[in-house]
């Protein structure tokens, strides 16, 4: 439990999306123990706004320069400084006013804002889980060099990370990693062809933003979430399992040496995995549902459909292959996402541009951080040439 006397200090990178909503929703109902610091955002500077006037943080950021002047206007009666521009991320990143931060920015742009936060020496909640699917070796040894902890936020994550307490000295046999399958669970290809982005935005137990939704519906997300289990808990790419579990209950599950199972089980509620981060190591007393066995008569698991969903077997390729793999089809993956909500690519072509992008970016095997940068923009880039499939 943090101490009472002391706040903890919270900068919510990503403030305006999923995550950062329901992390203000737990700063809200506890404002004995925690406050906001540092609040940033990319281009909603509507909700910004809102929350920089009730939570009155020291800093904000607006990632979109042409909004600074509006934000400023807005917070000028306040003595909250305002900044704007990806560069300001990284500085206010730099800053020594809070004690963790919640590293919600989705995709390859929340890299270089962790990064500096972990080079601070600063708590990490982690549920940007590009930073360590891009980056993971450089993230993971300044972590260990600065001996900060990273508590990851993801559910899946999450639910490991709890599975592990206590287990310092015990080995892990292998990590199983639950998925819920998506909206189009057991669906075959003459189907998804068909697909369009408002359907493959429906997910049937979270509530996510865009990227998200439609990384679950591919089971892109998944191959993602293999790859930062992988740095998150030093594991061999062999240790790392999935399986489909429909009703999202089990989060995920630790197998350790000697056969015994542990498994984290919940309602799917992000705020949780949410406040366990914050409040590490302790728990927090809160209202949110609870889980009544009786409604959930049957759990069910099943093998994942990587003929179908072809994305997963990329991830697994890259997760094996190493090196700026991952980098690689973590860039081509967000321009395919991005190309597929604004309709100008269809639900399977995603797959094929991620495909052809690995295919066709040079291969590095021990990247600098420089070179995780080149990659990813030469991957973006090629990618790109092949919006018009």
């Amino acid at each position: 439990m943090p101490d009472q006397n002391t706040k903890k200090r919270i900068a919510i990178f990503g403030s305006t999306g999923s995550i950062g909503t329901q992390a203000l929703d737990v700063i809200r109902a506890n404002p004995g123990l925690f406050e906001v610091e540092i609040l940033t955002a990319q281009t909603n500077d509507e909700l910004l706004i809102t929350q920089a006037l009730e939570f009155g943080p020291n800093a904000v950021v607006i990632g979109d320069d042409s909004r600074y002047e509006k934000l400023k206007e807005a917070l000028s009666s306040t003595d909250i400084k305002v900044f704007a521009g990806a560069k300001a991320l990284e500085e206010v990143a730099d800053f020594d006013t809070y004690d963790m931060m919640l590293a919600g920015i989705v995709g390859f742009a929340g890299l270089k804002p962790t990064l500096k936060a972990v080079e601070k020496g600063k708590a990490v909640g982690l549920a940007n889980k590009e930073t360590l699917v891009v980056a993971g070796d450089i993230v993971m040894q300044k972590a260990i060099e600065k001996r900060v902890p990273i508590i990851p936020v993801d559910s899946e994550h999450s639910a490991i990370f709890q599975c592990l307490v206590g287990e310092a000295r015990n080995p892990i046999e292998k990590v199983i990693l639950t998925a819920s399958g998506g909206p189009f669970f057991g669906k075959k290809p003459n189907f998804l062809v068909n697909v369009k982005r408002d359907h493959a935005l429906q997910h049937p137990n979270w509530s996510m933003g865009a990227k998200i939704s439609i990384d679950s519906a591919t089971l892109m997300n998944k191959g993602l979430e293999m790859i930062e289990a992988k740095w998150l808990f030093n594991l061999r790419p062999d240790q790392i399992e999935v399986v489909i579990h429909p009703q999202s209950i089990i989060h995920s599950m630790v197998q350790f040496e000697d056969g015994s199972i542990k498994a984290q089980m919940g309602l799917p509620d992000m705020k949780l995995p949410i406040q366990y981060a914050m409040a590490f190591p302790g728990r927090v007393k809160n209202d949110f549902p609870r889980l009544n066995f009786r409604k959930y008569p049957a759990l069910n698991f099943e093998e994942p459909d990587v003929k179908t969903f072809r994305n997963l077997s990329l991830a697994v390729e890259a997760l094996h292959k190493g090196g700026n793999m991952p980098c690689i089809l973590n860039a081509a993956n967000e321009i395919a996402v991005w190309a597929f909500l604004r309709n100008r690519i269809g639900f399977l072509d995603m797959t094929a541009m991620v495909e052809k992008t690995m295919q066709n970016v040079a291969f590095i095997e021990k990247p600098s951080l420089q070179e995780y940068f080149e990659s990813d923009g030469e991957a973006r880039n090629f990618a790109a040439t092949l919006i018009n499939l």
